[in-house]
């Protein structure tokens, strides 16, 4: 996979980026596993379009704590 490429982790699809540039929003991840963990010193790193962002957190116990946002700055 190049870098001008990204692909949804969970379904498979192909983001849609311009000139290596993404034209559409995604949850990305990385993760430093610890210590503590059954993961140690492994990076976890991986990419959900937002329709399967939001059928994660449909899954949910507790809600995702959703905050106004007032202004994007560039």
């Amino acid at each position: 996979m190049s870098e001008k490429e990204c692909y949804c982790s969970s379904c498979g699809r192909e983001l849609k980026s311009k000139d290596g540039i993404l034209q559409e929003d995604a949850l990305c991840v990385k993760k430093d596993w610890g210590y503590f963990s059954k993961k140690d010193l492994e990076i976890h790193e991986f990419v959900l379009c937002e329709d399967c962002y939001d059928i994660m957190i449909a899954g949910f116990q507790k809600p995702v704590r959703i905050l106004p946002k007032s202004e994007v700055l560039s």
